[in-house]
């Protein structure tokens, strides 16, 4: 049964320091990128998968980031979580963020990731292997060798159900995640005040059974550094 994602959330507040000196002028979902802000890449993939409501959290540059998102014309109607007073993190930033989305499961985004879809649209694809019974989130990954862009020893494993469990010290794992998830407002229940990070709220839903993860079909690219801007437009213009 495929779940109905009414709203998402795509998180955009951060400095950018990985990506200067690009960001010294602009927030880092605006750098472009194959011809658009690296925020529209997500925001088209949103559109295609029929969202109807999309919230997007700003901190750095946060004027020049709004202006861009009132230009926009889409299928959805689109909100601002303004964290221009305290740069919330991307626990903190959902929490704060709640009460302008809608519906469960809610689909989170990071805006500095750039993928395309496999033999299916992997938001659909999210929804239909969606089961709030068992799950807290459900996690886009992909496997290490596949993921353009990433350094670092892979995040998860995943055992045949398609449950998560941490990489251990010292070790590699086959999975990366995709900065692109499923969650139900449950895994927010009982989160702290203030700045945090999801790994929290993922580390609890691990001792509870309750994070999953979807293997990714298609290309995905990690578009956090300059360098990683002109490999990702050549792999790109191939498609």
């Amino acid at each position: 049964m495929t779940a109905t994602i009414e709203s998402a959330m795509v998180m955009a507040a951060g400095i950018g320091k990985r990506m200067r000196p690009l960001t010294a002028t602009r927030p880092k979902p605006l750098v472009r990128v194959a011809g658009k802000p690296l925020i529209d890449h997500s925001l088209d993939r949103i559109e295609a998968a029929g969202i109807g409501h999309v919230v997007v959290n700003v901190h750095y540059l946060a004027d020049a980031l709004e202006a861009h998102l009132a230009k926009q014309k889409r299928s959805f109607t689109l909100a601002v979580s303004d964290e221009r007073g305290e740069l919330l993190e991307t626990g903190g930033g959902m929490v704060k963020a709640l009460p302008l989305l809608k519906g469960d499961p809610i689909l989170i985004v990071n805006s500095d990731n750039i993928w395309t879809d496999g033999p299916q649209d992997s938001i659909r694809n999210l929804a239909r292997h969606w089961d709030g019974d068992r799950m807290d989130a459900l996690l886009l990954v992909i496997r290490q060798a596949s993921a353009t862009g990433h350094g670092g020893k892979g995040d998860f494993h995943m055992d045949p159900s398609g449950k998560l469990s941490r990489r251990k010290p010292g070790r590699v794992a086959p999975f990366v995640y995709t900065g692109i998830q499923l969650i139900s407002p449950r895994l927010l229940v009982g989160a702290p005040d203030g700045p945090f990070s999801t790994n929290l709220l993922w580390d609890r839903a691990i001792a509870a059974g309750r994070l999953y993860g979807l293997s990714h079909m298609g290309q995905w690219f990690d578009v956090g550094t300059p360098a990683s801007i002109a490999p990702t437009e050549a792999a790109l213009s191939e498609v």
